[in-house]
Order: C-alpha cells, then sequence, then structure tokens
C-alpha cells in the first residue's frame, strides 16, 4: 500500500525532482552503512528498504527517458 503511493508519487515528478530524490536517497543509504559499521544503527531494516527506493526511483527515470524517446 505504501510502496505503490510512493511510487505514484515518483511518477508525478520532473527528471530534475527525480534526480534530486535520487541523490538524497543515495546520501542517505551512505550514512546508514556508515551507521552500521560503526555499530550505531539501531534499524537494520531501513537499509533494505532505501536500497529498494533507490531502485524505484531509477526504474522511474529509466520509463520516464523510454517515454521521451
Amino acid at each position: 500500500m505504501k510502496t505503490t503511493k510512493f511510487v505514484e508519487d515518483l511518477k508525478a515528478k520532473s527528471a530534475a525532482e527525480l534526480n534530486e530524490e535520487l541523490v538524497a536517497a543515495k546520501k542517505e543509504l551512505f550514512n546508514l552503512r556508515f551507521q552500521n559499521a560503526t555499530n550505531q544503527l539501531d534499524n537494520t531494516s531501513r537499509i533494505k528498504e532505501v536500497r529498494k527506493n533507490i531502485a524505484r526511483i531509477q526504474t522511474v527515470i529509466a520509463e520516464k527517458a523510454s517515454a521521451a524517446n
């Protein structure tokens, strides 16, 4: 339920907004990995969730790029 809403929100955004979202998600993933390596991360499932969100963002970007051609 939550993921379909997230994907719908992504599809409504422009390419520039999607790229900004992607950069933010990658920064978050880096910070989560850093916290995990230093044993400061409590919710390790967040890493998996962010990785999947990055994949979703990249998929929407690819769909928009192929639709433009």
